[in-house]
């Protein structure tokens, strides 16, 4: 039986692996495109000149972070999908 946030999706068949790395992958490239997102900002907000593009970067890095639970949400759903589909489907209907 496949089921959502189990460990044992990294352990599984070399589909199951791949996808999970892609997704792991995925995941780190938006995070530390977040924390460049609030550096920069950062940085930017010592300068008068600069704190309209700094208020940016700081919207972008908080839709970055907020993306960060879709993905984990997306790579799992995708995960459980490719265990036991008749069983999926009977525990969501």
């Amino acid at each position: 039986m496949s089921r959502l946030f189990e460990t044992e999706h990294r352990r599984g068949g070399p589909e199951k692996r791949r996808l999970y790395a892609a997704f792991e992958l995925a995941y780190t490239v938006v995070d530390f495109a977040a924390a460049l997102c609030f550096v920069i900002g950062s940085v930017f907000f010592f300068s008068e000149a600069l704190m309209t593009a700094g208020t940016w970067l700081f919207l972008v890095g908080s839709l970055c972070f907020a993306l960060k639970p879709a993905i984990r949400l997306w790579r799992e759903i995708k995960l459980a999908a490719m265990g036991d589909a008749e069983d999926l489907a009977e525990r969501y209907r």
